[in-house]
C-alpha cells in the first residue's frame, strides 16, 4: 500500500531515471572533457558531442513525457470541473491556466469550487494551489 500522499510527499523520485540514468549522462559528459582534454583531437571531440547530445535527449525524453501527462491532467480536470462546478463558475473554466489544473487536481470535490473561485481571483500558481488544499486527493500515478 502506498503511503498516504500529501503536500509535503507527493513529488517522486524515479530511481532508475534520478538515480541512474541521470548521473551515468552527467558523468559521461565529464569523462569526454577529461578525454578531450588529455587527448585532443577529432574522436574525441565527436566523443565530447555525443556525450552532450546524450544528455539533452534525455532531459526532453523526460520534459516531453511531462508535458504530455500536463495536457492529459488538464482534460481530466476539465472533465471533473464540469461534473463538480456549478454555473457560473463553470463557464470560467476556460480561464484556468495548465499550472492551477495541475493544483487543482489535488483538492476533493467538496474544496474544488472554493480553489478554483480564489485561483481565478488570486491568480494562484499549482504551489498556492496545493498549499490551500485541506483534504488531499492524491495522484499515484504521476511520472
Amino acid at each position: 500500500m502506498e503511503t498516504p500522499q500529501n503536500l509535503s510527499n507527493h513529488g517522486r523520485v524515479d530511481p532508475p531515471f534520478h538515480l541512474f540514468v541521470l548521473p551515468v549522462v552527467m558523468i559521461n559528459v565529464i569523462v569526454a572533457i577529461v578525454t578531450l582534454i588529455r587527448h585532443p583531437g577529432l574522436g574525441t571531440a565527436w566523443f565530447l558531442v555525443l556525450s552532450i547530445a546524450a544528455v539533452l535527449a534525455v532531459f526532453k525524453i523526460r520534459l516531453y513525457a511531462l508535458r504530455v501527462q500536463d495536457r492529459l491532467i488538464r482534460l481530466e480536470e476539465r472533465v471533473r470541473l464540469e461534473s463538480v462546478l456549478k454555473d457560473p463558475l463553470r463557464a470560467r473554466i476556460g480561464e484556468l491556466t495548465d499550472q492551477q489544473f495541475i493544483g487543482l487536481r489535488f483538492a476533493s470535490n467538496d474544496e474544488l469550487p472554493g480553489l478554483v473561485e480564489r485561483a481565478l481571483a488570486e491568480k494562484l500558481n499549482s504551489k498556492d494551489i496545493k498549499k490551500a488544499v485541506t483534504n488531499w486527493r492524491p495522484d499515484y500515478s504521476r511520472v
